[in-house]
């Protein structure tokens, strides 16, 4: 088990991308997990707990650069370490 004293405190908004201003990699160190109304999701590319939604892929559609397009879906989102 993690000692939990010695983790950093999980942000309110958090980004997997690296390009974005919302990313921490310190926090990835460690492995996040992600409840989406008291299921957890494996699949979460950005959450925001105050606001209440998470990101995640759009099937296998890509944008013009090539990243994945990204679809928002709204509940109670609740970030642990595991």
């Amino acid at each position: 088990m993690n000692d939990t004293q010695n983790l950093p405190p999980l942000p309110d908004r958090l980004s997997v991308d690296p390009r974005s201003p919302y990313h921490n990699a310190a926090i990835f160190e460690h492995h996040v997990g992600i409840k989406l109304n008291d299921k957890e999701r494996f699949d979460v590319e950005e959450y925001c707990i105050s606001e209440g939604w998470i990101k995640v892929a759009a099937g296998k559609a890509l944008d013009r650069n090539g990243n994945p397009l990204m679809t928002k879906v709204k509940g109670t989102v609740e970030a642990f370490y595991r």
